[in-house]
């Protein structure tokens, strides 16, 4: 017959007072604590840069629109060109973005109407890239 080893496991207790740990309690931030914006939208979408330019997607003019209810955001977003082949990246990181100010769901939806152009963007990027 083979014989079975029992292991017990005993809580570590201090001696009563020489407790040196202070225990703090982090609240965290429920969604109902967060009101979003389209402004706290735009300014964190200006955060995401399109990767073949250095320019962000808000200076691009590729927002279209944003619906926001509660803490759920809708996006609707173009892209530069139909063949983008960092499309997908670029969405991803939109909705990153918009998660990280305290979104709990967002859709990216990428449209093609109207047709991007680059007299959309704003006049800083027209500069940055030297189109006037």
């Amino acid at each position: 017959m083979a014989m079975k080893k029992i292991i017990t496991i005993q809580p570590d207790s201090p001696a009563a007072g020489t407790s040196n740990v202070e225990l703090k309690k982090f609240e965290k931030k429920t969604d109902a604590d967060v009101t979003l914006t389209e402004e706290d939208i735009m300014r964190a979408l200006g955060g995401v840069n399109d990767p073949e330019l250095p320019v962000s997607i808000v200076d691009l003019g590729l927002i279209y629109d944003i619906q926001i209810s509660g803490n759920d955001v809708g996006l609707k977003m173009t892209l530069t060109t139909p063949g983008c082949s960092m499309g997908a990246m670029i969405s991803g990181q939109a909705e990153e973005a918009i998660k990280a100010i305290g979104a709990r769901n967002v859709i990216v939806q990428v449209v093609w109407d109207p047709p991007w152009n680059p007299d959309m963007m704003s006049p800083e990027a027209k500069t940055r890239l030297g189109v006037e």
